[in-house]
């Protein structure tokens, strides 16, 4: 879904504070995602962000296109209910997001705290 659908779908997420654990997360091609946590709801999401096209114009300027609503794209991975846990679950985070496929690295401690969402 994308980012939109995902807030209608259950308007406490619009109002919730959201906890970022990075935006520099890859998977293994290299693909950006941010890592949220939702606090009302216990949400823990992905947005994967679309790689916009980039350009030369006839006049040799540079362009990058316009990053649509609809290429960002949510994943919700598991709902834990507590921030403290969290953080328990994710520690070590910030290190693992800076490497080739931090991904995994979200989905294999997700999967040994057993919470991952299938």
């Amino acid at each position: 879904m994308n980012i939109e659908e995902f807030y209608a779908e259950d308007e406490r997420r619009r109002v919730s504070v959201e906890i970022e654990f990075g935006r520099d997360w890859r998977d293994a091609k290299g693909v950006r995602y941010e890592l949220c946590w939702v606090q009302d709801t216990g949400e823990l999401y992905t947005m994967r962000e679309p790689v916009p096209g980039v350009y030369e114009d006839p006049f040799g300027d540079i362009n990058v296109d316009s990053v649509d609503l609809d290429g960002l794209v949510i994943r919700k991975l598991a709902v834990i209910t507590t921030h403290e846990r969290v953080e328990e679950i994710l520690v070590g985070w910030p290190e693992a997001m800076g490497q080739a496929d931090g991904v995994e690295w979200i989905i294999e401690h997700l999967t040994g705290a057993g919470v991952l969402d299938s």
